[in-house]
């Protein structure tokens, strides 16, 4: 039997369990960043794949440092306050008025955010399975607002355990993409200028700046709900550490594997499937259910996130609320095409998420540098208290 892993001033329960604790928070992380966005690689076409070979390695760079410092100290903060609300995590980081501004946009965003998963499902339905997009977009609002007024009391164990399997199947393709013919990175990245992407923003520091802003305002009360459960500091820290460099990193592996084929998945609205389709038909059509599952492990998260703001969760009020929102999800995501809703929602959210980001990091260098002046102050305090205990014949 493995030792126990003392913690902080406590002992927490046997090093198997904490690991398997602090994986379970990195896949729900993984599962709540793999929307129809990512799953469908819309959403590394536009912020990664579209700047090319520069682009991949440098957004995915910012992203990998940014979305884990996030994620870290988010789950750091949680545990430390345990906010009453989530939400209050927006006043700790931003005072109470821009905090407030912060709180009811993010669930605005979170709300748009549902409706580009929405726009995803349908995608899928059309354009893989010849179905109307209605009936996918439909279809998932009907399931995730099933879901959300059963409860989640189990939310996290079960999108914890999807997200893992997401990941592997996306780097799969990702480097299957790539590896088949390695000249076709440089090619790819060779024709770009040649192709109307759709990118993010006008260059890749900023692509990668809008990215991490966006999953900020999914992440913040989320991630700060989650972070409070943590049995310890270590624990939560290190949940956040592992998903916001797997992320990341997987990111970088897909945005590969569609460079390599930019031209076939240029103007796509699921680029995914056109890698597998490669392969097979039986393969993309499996492929094709774990992207509505990834959009599923995403979609009922952000439905609860909006509901839960205004009523408490698993009250009739709160359940008719999530209703209604799906409802009016599902029409507002069926009116634009995929490729255009994540283009809109995310990137312009993107911009007001970096404004909070560079809150935070002011917030977070401010309590660095208090918690080493009261080490200093400490320190001096005992060299003070050593000192008057010595004679003073005997001082130097």
């Amino acid at each position: 039997m493995a030792p126990p892993m003392r913690t902080g001033n406590r002992l927490d329960t046997v090093e198997h369990t904490s690991i398997l604790r602090v994986l379970t928070y990195a896949g729900a992380i993984i599962a709540f960043l793999i929307g129809s966005g990512f799953a469908t690689g819309q959403e590394i076409l536009q912020y990664f794949a579209s700047y090319g070979f520069q682009g991949i390695i440098g957004t995915g760079a910012v992203v990998m440092i940014l979305i884990t410092y996030v994620a870290v100290e988010f789950f750091f903060v949680g545990h430390a306050q345990k906010f009453e609300r989530p939400s209050m995590i927006f006043q700790y980081y931003a005072g109470k008025y821009l905090g407030t501004f912060f709180d009811y946009f993010s669930i605005l965003f979170v709300f748009l955010s549902f409706t580009v998963m929405v726009s995803g499902a349908g995608a899928v339905f059309e354009e893989h399975y010849g179905l109307p997009k209605y009936l996918g977009g439909a279809g998932l609002a009907i399931v995730v607002s099933a879901t959300v007024w059963f409860g989640l009391k189990n939310l996290v164990d079960v999108i914890g355990k999807i997200g893992p399997v997401i990941v592997i199947v996306a780097v799969t393709l990702g480097v299957l993409g790539f590896i088949r013919e390695p000249g076709n990175i440089a090619a790819g990245n060779a024709m770009l200028p040649d192709l109307e992407l759709t990118q993010a923003s006008t260059n890749w520091f900023m692509a990668g700046l809008s990215y991490v802003g966006f999953c900020m305002l999914w992440l913040a009360a989320f991630l700060t709900a989650l972070g409070k459960t943590a049995r310890s500091r270590k624990e939560a820290v290190s949940g956040g550490l592992v998903g916001g460099v797997v992320f990341s990193a997987v990111c970088v592996v897909v945005g590969l594997g569609l460079l390599a084929n930019i031209a076939r998945v240029n103007g796509t609205e699921i680029p995914m499937l056109v890698l597998a389709k490669d392969f097979s038909s039986a393969l993309a059509a499996g492929i094709s259910v774990m992207i509505i599952a990834g959009i599923y492990t995403t979609a009922v998260p952000l439905l609860w996130t909006v509901s839960s703001r205004f009523f408490a969760d698993n009250t009739r009020k709160f359940k008719y609320l999530a209703i209604a929102l799906a409802a009016v999800g599902a029409v507002m995501g069926l009116l634009l095409p995929f490729s255009q809703m994540v283009n809109l929602v995310y990137v312009i959210n993107g911009y007001v998420g970096i404004l909070l980001l560079v809150l935070m990091i002011v917030k977070t260098c401010g309590r660095v540098m208090r918690r080493r002046s009261v080490r200093a102050h400490d320190a001096g305090a005992n060299i003070d208290s050593v000192q008057g205990s010595v004679p003073r014949e005997n001082r130097r």
